[in-house]
């Protein structure tokens, strides 16, 4: 398979941004690329669709069976187009049970690893890091380095010393510059909407990868990559409906575009609608999805917005399928308590008020059972990352059992009245057969 995977040793070596300045480099030179993120991120792949013009796909190594990941990977690549997939974390960090690591996604591609490295801080010392990290796992094959915030010349000459005495690839070099950084918030990098200056950052990302780097060299091992079988028509998570209306907007963009397409797949048709613009979903929607994002930065436009209110408690009275995730389950409660501690009315679907004031963090993955009167009928895995808690629970019916990456119980989960449901949880995928 043609693709490459630009990981690095850990958080924090600015992969995202030289991923992005990749993609639209690569773009202009007119080679066709689809763009992927490993692990559980909703934020980076709307980078990456911006930065390449083509939609994200995530490719998660814990929480995706293997059949899925290869046949979304055939699919996105249709075309022959080269898939170039940002890592999480550092290449071998993985979840709690030390599983499902990039370089586990690495090896099931068959994809070559480009190593972005930190150099602020090193000089002769980037030797034995990239020597290390290449010599972990024989079926890891790192092809090459970015050296990324070089402070000089004479700094980039000592790094480019010491790994030619590894025989280490420099595929390029990058120097240090304040404005190649991303503005973050408390879930990770502020919305690629949000940014109104993104494409003048993503052109000098680009321009900055482009000085130096051996294009060469780099669509040389993007085609090394192994042959793996795949299939696209596999079992996959049922759509929720067959007309789907989905909020989408700054409050409501956590959505997996690997959802969507298996969603699509299945004969789903499927809408948009911006509860922010004060939005209804489409009139003949049979299901209703409010995905996650950030309606505690929203909550008193989304508290004002009354067609939206109105639609949805008529879409709940008509028997109409309504699901919301994180950000989504919280705007189907009761109320939503904003930083400030100010409440704001929900739509009170369901029984259930949130704060974003009293906050503590919740992140990891799940395994999640779903419960008698679900709307789902098999044992998936999902993804949890908030800050927000809950303050108060009315009666409802319970809506998965819950477990984490170890295997320990977390209980029962979310909420149901009727036709109505929601959790923080973020679905991902059907779980593995055990075994």
């Amino acid at each position: 398979m043609s693709g490459l995977l630009i990981a690095a040793p850990s958080s924090g070596a600015g992969k995202t941004t030289v991923t992005l300045g990749l993609l639209r480099a690569l773009r202009r030179r007119g080679v066709a690329i689809a763009p992927g993120k490993a692990g559980p991120d909703y934020i980076d792949p709307a980078f990456h669709a911006a930065a390449s013009g083509t939609p994200c796909l995530n490719f998660d190594p814990w929480a995706m069976r293997p059949e899925l990941i290869s046949a979304n990977a055939a699919l996105h690549r249709s075309g022959d187009r080269i898939l170039v997939i940002e890592a999480m974390m550092g290449l071998f960090d993985g979840a709690a049970d030390g599983k499902g690591t990039a370089a586990d996604l690495s090896t099931q591609l068959g994809l070559s690893v480009v190593l972005v490295v930190d150099a602020s801080r090193m000089s002769q010392s980037v030797a034995p890091l990239v020597s290390g990290f290449a010599g972990f796992r024989a079926n890891v094959r790192v092809a090459g380095v970015i050296l990324n915030k070089v402070g000089s010349e004479r700094h980039e000459a000592m790094l480019r010393q010491a790994l030619e005495a590894i025989r280490m690839p420099v595929i390029a070099v990058i120097g240090s510059d304040k404005a190649l950084a991303l503005p973050e918030r408390h879930l990770g990098l502020v919305q690629a909407v949000e940014h109104a200056t993104l494409e003048n950052f993503i052109d000098q990302a680009a321009d900055a990868v482009s000085e130096t780097c051996n294009f060469e060299f780099l669509l040389r091992i993007a085609r090394q990559g192994l042959n793996r079988p795949s299939a696209a028509n596999i079992d996959r998570l049922m759509p929720i409906g067959a007309r789907i209306a989905v909020a989408r907007d700054v409050a409501f963009a956590f959505c997996y575009e690997h959802m969507l397409l298996g969603w699509r797949r299945r004969g789903a048709d499927i809408s948009f609608f911006s509860p922010l613009a004060d939005e209804a979903p489409a009139g003949d929607a049979d299901a209703v999805y409010l995905p996650g994002g950030y309606p505690e930065l929203h909550a008193g436009r989304l508290s004002q917005a009354q067609n939206f209110r109105a639609s949805m408690l008529d879409a709940a009275a008509r028997g109409i399928r309504i699901y919301g995730e994180c950000g989504g389950y919280m705007v189907l409660g009761d109320g939503l308590i904003d930083a400030e501690g100010r409440r704001h009315e929900m739509l009170g679907l369901l029984p259930v008020v949130t704060s974003y004031a009293e906050r503590r963090r919740h992140l990891g993955y799940r395994r999640l059972t779903p419960l008698d009167g679900a709307f789902f009928a098999r044992t998936m895995t999902a993804h949890e990352f908030h800050y927000s808690t809950v303050v108060s629970e009315g009666e409802g019916k319970r809506l998965f059992t819950a477990q984490d990456a170890l295997g320990t119980d977390l209980g029962a989960v979310g909420l149901r009245r009727g036709q109505v449901a929601g959790s923080y949880m973020h679905l991902i995928d059907l779980a593995r057969a055990a075994g």
